[in-house]
């Protein structure tokens, strides 16, 4: 009777940590169910949910065999260091879970809105803090887990006087010696929640044009068009300028030029413009302008102006528009295109080698509007508006000396 009282009283803890372990799994079970009943329509949250499945277990569970044990084996002398193996297997699974809660959170804030829109500044500004913030927050739990898990040996606690006394010059060294990856992360947190730039943001650095893809902690990772990853310091945002397309809407201008002849047929490229604009979905019908910008040498410069309601339309609108043009002076106005004149002049004769000067009864030479500032009344007065206050200017109108 007495070897089955023994036997009963060592199978105890094993009773309790199997009733425990059964308990853990039932409860886990019943709240991951009633999680994803909660957000049944939500398919991101619910793949989130199912992250914590396994944490969940694991947390419970130690904590039932804990509690089991210290009911049933307290006296026993492997209790002590069974005991302490399961605080650190608590602790570990406590920032687990935590890690997978604050995943679970992020899914949540990010479920409610869309970045299908053109227009998403909102959404991309929340999702770069959300991110940078799940980024903080798991540091800090890993970092508080790791305190914890120190903390329970002893003589890691008899340290620490040593270590807070110390702590000046550990900060000081500490500092220096990671001085540039602190002012990453600076500038990181800065970058998020300064709203500079935000991931989705189609930007201009370094000549290369690409969007946001990545904001963390330290560095910056930027989406080129060629599918090429530039991966900048966080620093560089904060410290050189760049250009940011999708600031404060996803709408853009852009430009196309060309180069030709001065035969060219303006009023029929606006018209061709016109034309090719209204046959495109990709222009959003705000801007569309065609301009003489610059006249000299032998070619002028048209610029047309137009408009998209994002970067990627811009760019296929602008290249659809130059090619529309160009084929259209080919078609239609080949004397438009740009070329290159000149002209030779042979002298015959000794008279033809001098400038021709005006005979005495030929007609006075017209030297009206040849200045700017003096020669004419128009002259005068524009003088006088450069003049300035308290200068003394002389008025050929009346022949003496007038104070502006």
């Amino acid at each position: 009777m007495q070897d089955l009282l023994s036997v009963a009283s060592s199978l105890k803890p094993v009773f309790a940590v199997l009733l425990a372990v059964g308990a853990a799994l039932l409860l886990a079970r019943i709240v991951r169910e009633s999680m994803a009943r909660i957000f049944r329509r939500v398919p991101r949250i619910r793949e989130a949910i199912a992250l914590g499945r396994n944490p969940l277990r694991l947390v419970l569970s130690l904590i039932g065999i804990r509690i089991g044990l210290a009911a049933t084996a307290a006296g026993a002398g492997w209790f002590p260091p069974v005991s302490y193996v399961l605080t650190l297997g608590l602790i570990a699974a406590l920032a687990w879970l935590a890690v997978v809660v604050v995943l679970i959170m992020e899914v949540m804030l990010l479920s409610k809105y869309s970045t299908d829109t053109r227009d998403n500044r909102r959404m991309r500004r929340l999702k770069t803090q959300v991110m940078l913030g799940r980024r903080v927050s798991v540091a800090v739990i890993v970092t508080v887990a790791v305190a914890c898990v120190l903390l329970t040996i002893p003589e890691v606690r008899a340290l620490g006087a040593g270590i807070l006394a110390s702590a000046g010059l550990i900060s000081i060294v500490a500092g220096l010696a990671v001085q540039s990856t602190l002012t990453n992360v600076f500038a990181g947190m800065q970058l998020a929640f300064t709203d500079a730039i935000r991931v989705d943001d189609v930007v201009v650095v370094e000549t290369q044009w690409g969007t946001i893809e990545e904001i963390t902690m330290t560095y910056v990772v930027v989406h080129l068009w060629d599918d090429r990853r530039l991966i900048l310091p966080s620093t560089y945002f904060t410290t050189t300028p760049f250009e940011n397309w999708t600031r404060k809407q996803s709408a853009i201008l852009g430009t196309v030029e060309l180069d030709l002849d001065w035969r060219a047929p303006v009023g029929d490229l606006r018209t061709h413009l016109k034309e090719t604009l209204a046959g495109t979905e990709l222009w959003d019908g705000r801007t569309g302008v065609l301009q003489i910008t610059d006249a000299v040498n032998s070619l002028v410069r048209v610029r047309i102006l137009v408009s998209a309601a994002d970067s990627g339309a811009l760019f296929d609108l602008r290249c659809l528009v130059r090619e529309a043009m160009v084929t259209y002076l080919q078609e239609q106005h080949p004397v438009a295109l740009p070329r290159q004149r000149w002209e030779e002049v042979r002298a015959k004769g000794p008279e033809l080698r001098r400038a021709p000067r005006s005979s005495a009864g030929g007609a006075a030479e017209d030297t009206s509007t040849s200045q700017f500032f003096t020669g004419s009344i128009e002259a005068v007065d524009r003088r006088h508006s450069f003049a300035g206050p308290g200068k003394q200017v002389f008025d050929e109108r009346e022949g003496n000396s007038a104070d502006d």
